[in-house]
């Protein structure tokens, strides 16, 4: 294959045959190099077997002396000065990532595993380098990058995958898919995850990065509002992360911790997500940025959200403050309780039922939470408000809920 940036390609081989000869001498000074010893079967033919060297871990542990060398910093030097590189430089190696670490481990690194697992270890081959290599320039100058991001997610089970919109589903788990992109993240799953009914599922937003891009997308914020969407949807405990992996034109890419709020698992069962309650989850999420521009609807979510994870007096003062902010404004709770009754009561009995209850100590989570979805769902919460009053006096009928709205459509 035509080489296309012939100084990335000898700053790079550079560095591979530096790294292979230094790490050949630890093995010849008696560092052990692991085995994987594989069967491999076939109907009515005798069994065959690889000692299959294991040199990713190997490379990964000497990460650090490799990324000091020399040729590393050549290497690198190169790289910075490659605008198409910009989105690697700018990779979650790390807390804080500087330029040159997120470039050794999502460039040099993968390159390098790539180029020792074409060798079978580190004897040198120019043609399992050039594979590596054409498969790594490929990545660098293609028309735009495949970007994805996926979480593990808890309290939740499903039959089949579920689009929410702009790239973000909710789908099974394939078997190994994280471990095969990230050895080291065993450790970073949540207990029990691929174990458990409700530990099955991952969150995952998909996404095509346009030409020189230089920044991937707000994946833990675009994953929390998915969340936050399918805990109102669905009431459902249902929580993601702790972290969230991230892949770039299919090679691993970084490691971002997910949103505090969102990784935090609250009270209360496990859920099951059908096709309607994804609907309404991909309708909600649609929605949720409308909050930006209305401080009320913004406090009265984080609100109701907060009291998912606080019982007793705690968790009914967020939820009288949550409807408070959504209905009832400079009004006060009576208000705000006397137009959830109108908008979520069928009848004039349910209604008186519906404000008692959203006015005591203790006003039922799930009202609150059913307020919220056919407050978002009516799109103008300010208007939705002049709705109901003109509703309480008789000057127009009540607004139609959105369930009511779908079961008539169905």
């Amino acid at each position: 294959m035509p080489v296309r940036a012939p100084h990335i390609h000898r700053s790079l081989r550079g560095f591979c045959l530096g790294a292979f000869r230094f790490l050949h001498e630890d093995v010849a000074r008696g560092a052990e190099l692991p085995f994987a010893f594989e069967e491999h079967a076939s109907l009515g033919r005798p069994a065959l077997y690889e000692y299959r060297p294991l040199v990713r871990g190997y490379v990964e542990t000497r990460a650090e002396r490799l990324a000091a060398r020399e040729d590393a910093r050549l290497a690198l030097e190169d790289l910075r000065r490659e605008p198409s590189a910009a989105i690697f430089a700018r990779a979650h190696a790390g807390p804080r990532p500087s330029e040159d670490a997120a470039l050794f481990h999502s460039v040099l690194l993968p390159l390098l595993v790539s180029t020792a697992e074409g060798c079978g270890g580190f004897d040198w081959e120019d043609t399992a380098f050039e594979r590596a290599y054409a498969e790594l320039e490929a990545s660098l100058y293609r028309g735009e990058h495949a970007y994805a991001a996926v979480a593990p997610l808890v309290g939740l089970s499903l039959g089949a995958a579920v689009e929410l919109g702009n790239g973000i589903r909710v789908r099974a788990a394939a078997a190994g898919e994280v471990a095969s992109y990230w050895p080291e993240a065993g450790g970073l799953l949540p207990q029990h995850f691929g174990r458990e009914p409700d530990r099955l599922c991952v969150l995952e937003l998909e996404r095509a990065l346009p030409p020189g891009s230089g920044e991937a997308p707000d994946a833990p914020g675009e994953l929390a509002d998915a969340v936050t969407a399918l805990r109102l949807a669905t009431a459902g405990a249902i929580a993601a992360g702790p972290v969230l992996f991230e892949r770039l034109d299919w090679r691993p890419y970084g490691i971002r911790p997910v949103l505090p709020i969102a990784a935090t698992i609250p009270g209360g069962e496990p859920t099951r997500l059908d096709q309607f309650r994804g609907r309404l989850t991909r309708d909600l999420l649609e929605r949720l940025p409308a909050a930006d521009d209305d401080p009320d609807l913004g406090e009265a979510l984080d609100r109701w959200e907060l009291s998912i994870f606080q019982e007793g007096a705690a968790g009914a003062e967020q939820l009288r403050e949550a409807l408070t902010a959504l209905l009832g404004g400079a009004d006060g709770l009576f208000a705000a309780a006397l137009r959830a009754a109108i908008l979520l009561g069928e009848t004039g009995g349910e209604r008186a039922e519906l404000h008692a209850a959203l006015q005591g100590d203790e006003p039922p989570a799930d009202l609150v939470r059913r307020a919220l979805v056919e407050t978002l769902m009516h799109g103008d919460r300010a208007r939705l408000v002049t709705t109901l009053d003109e509703a309480l006096l008789g000057l127009r009928p009540r607004p139609t809920g959105y369930f009511a709205l779908r079961a008539a459509a169905g």
